[in-house]
């Protein structure tokens, strides 16, 4: 089975996960990269961010290379305002046909809540009921703890069984 991780990172958090995940099942990772940054500390951060993530916004992307011949793709975000981040709403815009028929999970890094939030509004906007899988990191890079480990194991193989 082919996998691939495509994921948006703006501390590490979730770039952390990804790298952790692809080492463990050997999927291909496509990191989303805007053309224009959110910011990343202070108020802007909370503000921007949030903002861009309650108005759906859609910016636009580095140029990437996303081929349809993946069988599962991992989405992989941290929480905005309990939503998913703007350049994930972006990939999947862009993506949508491709993503059509495809097995679709998802992993999301948080600091407090609204991973379970956004994980429907995932669904809402790629048109589907259910992810294949899904798991929640608590600051994985920045606060390592046994959870996520176990977290990161458990959602490991539940993928690579499929």
């Amino acid at each position: 089975m082919k996998c691939i991780i495509v994921y948006y990172s703006l501390e590490g958090n979730t770039e952390y996960i990804a790298n952790k995940l692809a080492e463990v099942t050997g999927a291909d990772k496509l990191r989303l990269i805007p053309k224009k940054e959110f910011p990343k500390s202070g108020f802007s951060k909370f503000f921007w961010g949030g903002k861009s993530a309650v108005m759906a916004e859609k910016p636009d992307l580095e140029q990437y290379d996303f081929d349809s011949d993946y069988d599962e793709i991992i989405i992989g975000f941290p929480v905005w305002a309990g939503n998913i981040t703007p350049p994930i709403r972006t990939f999947v815009a862009d993506n949508l046909e491709k993503l059509k028929g495809k097995k679709i999970s998802a992993f999301a890094c948080q600091s407090g809540a609204g991973a379970e939030k956004a994980f429907e509004k995932l669904k809402s906007v790629l048109g589907i009921d259910t992810l294949n899988e899904t798991a929640i990191f608590i600051d994985p890079k920045d606060k390592p703890s046994e959870q996520n480990d176990l977290t990161l194991e458990i959602f490991s193989k539940k993928i690579m069984r499929q």
